[in-house]
């Protein structure tokens, strides 16, 4: 199974082969488990999450139309990984903080983990959309990109002291909506 493409397994399994989704499922398996483990930060669910996946695959193999199984696999997984943090309620303010104690020291492993952090982000940017735009984006090289406040100031042309305003701003305002919000779920 090792010699034969994503793609020529998946259309086999789309004719009810068994041993294709077998090669499939031992060929990606174990990568999505360890991406699924390390932010759902529990073996048991990732592992009924990726067996989920797996699923939820072999029962719609007749309608998928899959044209890149890595992708699409690494995607439909992400977006269940994403699914169980928003039901945990873990905010993107809470990852992003995690993240960056987490990754000072270990680079990205899988694309996998690029895509939920980079939908982590985009969720942060949609909270951050009804600030100042100016805050928003002091936010943004804070948290995500990592600059230090003398960093920003430098690079905005601003006083350190504004980022440092701009930046309790955005973390009042994002704590304030995230708890409106979860009291309204």
């Amino acid at each position: 199974m090792n010699s034969i493409s994503d793609d020529d397994l998946w259309l086999q399994v789309t004719t009810d082969d068994e041993d294709a989704f077998a090669g499939l499922y031992n060929r990606y398996s174990a990568q999505l488990l360890k991406t699924a483990a390390f932010y759902l930060k529990d073996c048991s669910m990732a592992e009924e999450l990726v067996h989920d996946v797996f699923v939820v695959l072999w029962q719609r193999r007749k309608f998928l139309k899959i044209k890149n199984f890595q992708s699409y696999i690494l995607i439909t997984t992400r977006y269940h990984v994403y699914k169980k943090l928003k039901e945990a309620k873990i905010s993107p303010i809470e990852y992003i903080e995690t993240y960056k104690e987490t990754y000072q020291t270990t680079p990205f492993q899988t694309s996998t983990e690029r895509l939920v952090q980079e939908d982590f982000e985009t969720e942060l940017k949609d909270y951050l959309k009804v600030l100042p735009k100016r805050c928003s984006e002091i936010f943004m090289l804070s948290r995500v990109n990592e600059l230090s406040n003398t960093e920003i100031a430098t690079f905005l042309g601003i006083k350190r002291c504004t980022v440092e305003n701009q930046i309790t701003h955005a973390l009042k305002h994002l704590r304030s909506y995230l708890t409106n919000k979860s009291t309204h779920l």
